[in-house]
């Protein structure tokens, strides 16, 4: 694992870069969060429905703490949200510090409902998150591309790759992360516990990767290169290449149910094929860890070890899990504003999924590089 090198995931279609101007700014950039469920209207836990403009979901709390008298601890929330763009999540907080937080006022933070229930929040509770997205200094040529490639992902899906923010300002979280599973000693613990799962998140990166470049092969390549390139037998790539979709499904991976649900082994690849075109599925890459569900068979283990070897000595310093490697956008609209050159994008997301790796998806450019150069 070249730990200096900085990973760029591979694109599932096949269009060249679109040379738009965007900026995670509060007009052009927008998140709203779907909470998991509606909240009860009782209970002692006090939920806050905020809009917050360029802070993260930290510095937010840190106002309302400031503001209230509330220690950081005592907050509770689904998600962590953008710091730069526009964004609107919900907080919990202990209902007996509802009175000191009547006048609050702040330019870039506000309250704008509250509700009781019976629970604090806790990371993951929400459904997921729906985007507002505003690119600059289209042309016609070029928004007609940007529609085509945002209608391609609409019907075939996206790979759910772990977007550049979980990699730091300097993308090198993950050799940070390896660095302290290795023996490094750092006294704040949560970003230890951070660093680690950027590790994790880039090994799943890799790993997905991996198999977006199978897919590719598989859809162009002819039998003879497959075999030369993988060492499959005949049938097994014969098998491959009927799967008419993009991404293609392995025998012995490990599958979960979409957008939610149990992880289990594919067994009957055929069927289970059926079940990922009617969206019921989705193929789960590893988080690696000591309680993440394991593939021992077939292409897909070959593949995982290729990527994960670097961390097997680790495995019991990490709990692990699974993700969804594909997964699919909802409540799509877009619009394009020719005379100011303006092309909106308007999507849902699940949960622990980046808009911005849709928007690399759509541009074939690399967002981070683009924002930090503005």
């Amino acid at each position: 694992m070249e730990e200096n090198i900085i990973f760029k995931p591979l694109y599932t279609l096949k269009h060249s870069p679109i040379n738009v101007y965007f900026s995670k700014n509060s007009n052009d950039f927008v998140v709203r969060e779907k909470p998991l469920y509606e909240f009860s209207g009782k209970g002692e836990h006090l939920i806050l429905h905020i809009q917050k403009k360029d802070l993260s979901t930290s510095e937010a709390l840190r106002i309302l703490s400031e503001h209230s008298g509330i220690k950081m601890r005592d907050f509770g929330y689904s998600g962590l949200k953008d710091k730069q763009g526009l964004t609107f999540q919900y907080i919990s907080l202990p209902k007996k510090f509802e009175e000191s937080l009547k006048n609050f006022k702040h330019d870039k933070v506000k309250i704008l409902e509250s509700f009781y229930h019976d629970n604090k929040l806790r990371i993951g509770h929400l459904k997921g998150n729906s985007f507002f997205i505003r690119l600059k200094k289209v042309s016609k040529v070029d928004a007609l591309k940007i529609e085509q490639a945002f209608k391609n992902i609409q019907e075939q899906g996206y790979a759910n790759y772990f977007g550049y923010q979980r990699f730091g300002k300097f993308q090198d979280n993950f050799s940070q992360g390896l660095e302290i599973l290795k023996g490094k000693k750092i006294k704040n613990k949560k970003m230890q516990e951070f660093l680690i799962s950027a590790f994790q998140s880039e090994l799943f990166n890799r790993y997905l990767s991996k198999r977006v470049e199978l897919s590719h092969f598989i859809n162009d390549f002819n039998d003879k290169e497959i075999k030369q390139i993988y060492n499959l037998e005949k049938e097994k790539i014969k098998s491959l290449k009927s799967q008419k979709q993009f991404f293609k499904l392995l025998k012995g991976e490990i599958l979960g149910h979409y957008p939610f649900g149990k992880c289990f082994v594919c067994e009957d690849l055929l069927s289970e094929v059926e079940r990922f075109n009617k969206r019921d599925i989705s193929a789960m890459g590893l988080l690696i860890g000591s309680k993440a569900f394991e593939t021992n068979e077939g292409l897909a283990k070959r593949l995982e070890d290729e990527v994960f070897a670097v961390a097997y000595e680790f495995k019991n310093k990490m709990q692990g899990s699974r993700r969804f490697m594909w997964s699919y956008l909802q409540d799509c609209k877009s619009a394009y504003d020719e005379e100011k050159a303006h092309f909106t994008l308007e999507f849902f997301l699940q949960k622990g999924s980046y808009a911005t790796v849709v928007l690399e998806e759509i541009l074939h450019t690399d967002i981070f590089e683009q924002i930090h150069k503005i």
